[in-house]
């Protein structure tokens, strides 16, 4: 089995897929094969008796993922995968919250936001802040506040930053910390989450709980990300 999947990488590629030893950056042009080195990786981890559980794999889209665990078991068969976390960055913390939820005094039910249920709440907010949709479109809004997540910025963090409302006041919308603040409250009434709110929880999660952080950096001694250079990391 495991011939079948070396006999068609190139030095460069074989060298990337065996050694695993440490941390390694795989740097080649479009089209060359990166995705397959990943999934040759995981194959020979499996392969060498590096548990599934203790790889973590992320990928970008839901369809990379599927097709990268169904490639995996083609070479290494079903049952070696059975335990693999693979997935995008999303789903992975999402399941990740699902299940330390209580921590973050979240149902471990919680809904996930789409853009549609964003921008309905968003509009919400700017109507019970007797703010005008014109001067504070919500589209704007969402981006900014999604700009801020992704900087791991709550609602009290963006608040405080000098920068940001100086910003805000510049371009004459300085009441999107207000937004803000009342759009994070409304999705913990609602017991709901966006899309960057999986991103900031699962930050905050580790920041707040030492021992859940330990837990899960523990349990996954290899992470491996599909299209690295993609990512704001």
């Amino acid at each position: 089995m495991k011939e079948n999947y070396l006999k068609d990488l190139n030095e460069a590629q074989r060298q990337a897929v065996e050694d695993i030893t440490g941390p390694s950056l795989i740097i080649a042009g479009a089209g060359s094969g990166k995705t397959k080195v990943l999934t040759c990786r995981i194959a020979n981890m499996l392969e060498k008796g590096i548990p599934a559980s203790a790889l973590l794999a992320l990928t970008f889209t839901n369809k990379a993922a599927k097709e990268m665990k169904e490639r995996v078991s083609s070479l290494v068969g079903p049952e070696k995968v059975r335990y693999l976390w693979m997935g995008t960055f999303h789903s992975v913390f999402a399941r990740i919250l699902r299940t330390e939820a209580q921590l973050l005094n979240f149902p471990q039910n919680f809904t996930i936001y789409d853009k549609s249920d964003s921008k309905s709440a968003i509009r919400s907010c700017i109507k019970e802040l007797k703010l005008d949709e014109k001067a504070y479109p919500p589209a704007e809004v969402i981006s900014r506040i999604s700009r801020a997540k992704n900087n791991l910025r709550t609602a009290s963090a963006y608040a405080a930053d000098d920068q940001a409302m100086q910003a805000d006041e510049a371009s004459r919308k300085p009441r999107i910390a207000d937004i803000y603040a009342l759009y994070a409250k409304k999705c913990r009434l609602a017991g709901a989450m966006d899309f960057d709110d999986l991103l900031l929880y699962t930050n905050i999660l580790f920041q707040q709980n030492s021992q859940i952080l330990s837990l899960y950096r523990d349990r996954f001694r290899y992470i491996l990300v599909d299209e690295y250079q993609d990512t704001n990391l």
